[in-house]
């Protein structure tokens, strides 16, 4: 094990330590340890920086102006008098219905940031109007998005499929991998994590925010300053014309971040956002949050956190041809890692594991790099893991404590019944 490797886990520890005990500003953490780690050289300039240049930072803070921009608007409040009037005043209904929105689009969308951000947009709306807590229902709903992500086989599961299919390819193996594989590996999902966030997880959060939700207050004080008809009817139309931008953006050949970029900026330039709005409206401490995040994430990545932590594995399986053995170890694993790393490092490095571990035992690769898919994907325990926590903290005023003690049962259960159940399906013997 080198010195650097030490220090980077010495820092991470640290890092995990001062955000659980929440004595000085998340940010403020995420920020010391980046400096850290590019003082004790785990990592030089540009992976310390990089992550203000990233897509998905770019992508977060564009979608906070967009929804800001819509929130403005007279459409808002008439689909929460709508909802309200169809589901006659039956909370719990509504509710199902955007999670069953949030299932819908993220199995469409392959980001569940960009989902997450356009289900919160309207949920948050609806909440305050019908005087229900944010800090209860936003982070049941950014899980749905997270783990349902992919499942039905669709859009984002063909994409990852030929991926799947690439690899088997490079590691010698004459099978494609399917995209209706992630909906047998995984369909439960679909049910036990919407009931799950219907009935159990809010249970588990606070009714007043732990932190302050500062776009709450701001929306108030725009609500004063009423749009003119014309501004009105832009803002509408610019939301829904980057909402159907980022959907279709694989077929448009349009990277979604310009489309948020842009739909952000049109926001401002047609007077539905005032330009210190628009920069107020982004919270600025939930970037810098996410920005020392990513630099944390590369710097276990490029002292070798995770390579030393596939090879262990790889040594631990041994010739085990048990089923269950393998499921638990190639879905727990990446789960757990995925919460302090990028998701698709994670995946990156423990597919090709997965592959060799199968092609050195005989096994059939399908249902195991199911389990990789899900276990390195279903993020949703620290700021580290997806932009989508960073954006739901902001939205429901969580800081890290609260979102442990909000996703520790869910973050059970899903592991017990992939590896129960897809190991029972698509066995490897």
């Amino acid at each position: 094990m080198n010195t650097q490797l030490v220090i980077c886990i010495v820092i991470f520890v640290l890092t995990l330590a001062s955000y659980m005990l929440n004595k000085i500003p998340m940010w403020v953490t995420a920020m010391i340890s980046m400096c850290a780690l590019y003082f004790t050289g785990c990592i030089d300039a540009s992976g310390a920086l990089a992550g203000f240049a990233n897509v998905n930072t770019i992508l977060m803070a564009a979608m906070f102006v967009v929804a800001a921009g819509f929130r403005r608007t007279s459409l808002v409040d008439a689909l929460c008098q709508f909802v309200m009037k169809i589901t006659r005043g039956s909370f719990n209904m509504a509710y199902l219905g955007y999670l069953i929105i949030a299932v819908i689009l993220t199995n469409f969308i392959a980001s569940p940031m960009v989902v997450y951000a356009i289900v919160a947009t309207l949920l948050c709306a609806y909440l305050d109007t019908a005087g229900k807590s944010r800090s209860k229902y936003i982070f049941p709903i950014m899980v749905v998005c997270v783990s349902c992500c992919g499942i039905l086989p669709l859009a984002t599961a063909i994409q990852q499929a030929g991926q799947f299919t690439g690899f088997l390819e490079t590691y010698g193996f004459d099978m494609v991998y399917d995209p209706i594989n992630f909906f047998i590996a995984g369909w439960p999902m679909l049910i036990v994590v919407p009931l799950w966030a219907l009935f159990i997880g809010p249970k588990f959060l606070p009714e007043q925010p732990t932190l302050p939700i500062a776009a709450k207050e701001e929306a108030k004080q725009q609500k004063q300053s009423a749009l003119s008809p014309l501004q009105d009817k832009l803002g509408i139309a610019i939301f829904f014309l980057t909402i159907i931008c980022l959907i279709f953006s694989g077929q448009l050949g349009v990277e979604t971040w310009f489309i948020a970029l842009a739909g952000s900026l049109l926001m401002v330039v047609c007077g539905v956002v005032d330009q210190k709005s628009a920069l107020r409206d982004i919270p600025w401490d939930m970037i810098l949050l996410y920005v020392g995040a990513l630099a944390l994430g590369t710097a276990l990545t490029n002292t070798g956190a995770g390579d030393m932590i596939g090879n262990w594995r790889a040594g631990f399986v041994g010739g085990t041809r048990n089923n269950y053995v393998l499921g638990l170890l190639f879905f727990v694993i990446p789960f757990v890692i995925t919460q302090f790393m990028l998701n698709r490092a994670v995946s990156a490095v423990f597919t090709p594991i997965c592959l060799l571990t199968c092609s050195a035992l005989g096994a059939n690769p399908i249902g195991l790099m199911a389990l990789v898919q899900a276990g390195s994907l279903t993020a949703f325990m620290t700021p580290m893991a997806t932009p989508a926590v960073p954006l739901a903290m902001a939205d429901g005023g969580y800081d890290l404590k609260t979102i442990v003690k909000g996703g520790w049962l869910i973050s059970l259960i899903i592991p017990v019944i992939y590896i129960l159940y897809t190991m029972t399906v698509l066995p490897p013997f």
